[in-house]
């Protein structure tokens, strides 16, 4: 049986969200990161996709305190029903499985591989890359001062998600995870080419109190959080493909933005400035007046994006580095 979208579909176990399904076969993308587990299956005649999770073996969900699987809560409280129609987040239900002895999330979600960005460091189209843009704007737009009464992803965690003392318990285990040892490598790194901007970023990991507070003093909405080219796609009548949506929450729409253009440098067709006044001219577009602090939340979510990513600036060139350190250093007057 081919579940709706609809919350009161919800099913108790994994199997059951399967019912039915053929052709299961375990699959592994090249741009997975996490511990979790992937299948293909057919249910109705319809491709699907199904990914199992559970923090015992997803480091991604233990490093960013995700001890009571945010995506269901999501699912829970209706907020996918509230996409904007130019956004496919692909999920036909879920379900939270307490059999066996785990909590384990199973989520089942279109087979939506062909209209994916296809992995490596391309840059991508022009209009592929406008439409991303334009589109998280209007999901931000319709979410506008959002707030979360749900008990999603804080902000106080993205800062901290990859900060040496979250990421300590997982460099203990006998095979670490590439991310994990990259920033633990990052980091180290980080401290021989810029110390200044290390110790900067170690004086935010020990307290974040201060970045937080100034934060919520500008407008916030609902974030997917992980707006990499790995979770994208685009149909052919122009619609987003946006999947593993892993850390949602209350954030700054611009957090969303910088880590798009954190984590997809390579692969924009044209420079951060751009992107991020393409980002304005989307929420404008979509009724959202940006004047009065949209400057402000920029330059304090640089300083948050950099307190997640340094260590990955650090491990890639000269230059991408040396253009956050200068974003972070003009961005710590909005902190005083």
């Amino acid at each position: 049986m081919l579940w709706t979208m609809n919350v009161a579909n919800s099913v108790a176990t994994i199997e059951e969200l399967a019912a039915g399904a053929t052709d299961r076969r375990p699959v592994r993308s090249s741009d997975a990161k996490s511990g979790a587990d992937f299948e293909l299956l057919t249910i109705d005649g319809r491709a699907c996709f199904l990914k199992v999770l559970d923090a015992e073996s997803d480091w991604i969900m233990r490093v960013t305190g995700n001890t009571d699987h945010w995506e269901h809560k999501v699912w829970q409280a209706g907020i996918y029903d509230r996409f904007p129609d130019v956004i496919d987040h692909t999920i036909i239900a879920m379900a939270l499985d307490t059999t066996g002895g785990s909590t384990r999330l199973g989520i089942l979600m279109d087979d939506v591989s062909a209209s994916l960005v296809p992995p490596g460091d391309g840059v991508v189209a022009a209009g592929t890359h406008d439409g991303f843009v334009r589109h998280m704007a209007r999901l931000h737009a319709d979410f506008w001062d959002w707030r979360d009464t749900v008990g999603l992803c804080p902000m106080v965690n993205r800062i901290r998600f990859f900060c040496p003392e979250i990421i300590a318990p997982e460099l203990l285990v006998d095979d670490i995870p590439g991310p994990i040892g990259a920033a633990d490598a990052g980091w180290r790194r980080l401290v021989t080419i810029h110390p200044e901007l290390r110790s900067f970023i170690g004086g935010i990991h020990e307290d974040p109190a201060a970045l937080v507070e100034a934060l919520t003093e500008t407008p916030a909405t609902f974030v997917t959080g992980d707006w990499k080219m790995g979770n994208l796609g685009r149909h052919a009548d122009g619609r987003t493909v946006l999947v593993d949506q892993a850390y949602p929450g209350e954030a700054p729409g611009l957090y969303d933005l910088l880590w798009y253009v954190a984590l997809n440098r390579q692969r924009l067709p044209v420079s951060k400035e751009a992107t991020i006044d393409a980002y304005r001219a989307g929420l404008e577009a979509a009724g959202v007046d940006t004047t009065g602090w949209f400057e402000r939340q920029l330059g304090l979510s640089v300083i948050a994006i950099m307190a997640t990513f340094a260590w990955e600036k650090a491990l890639g060139d000269a230059d991408e580095l040396a253009w956050w350190s200068a974003q972070v250093a003009k961005a710590q007057a909005w902190l005083s």
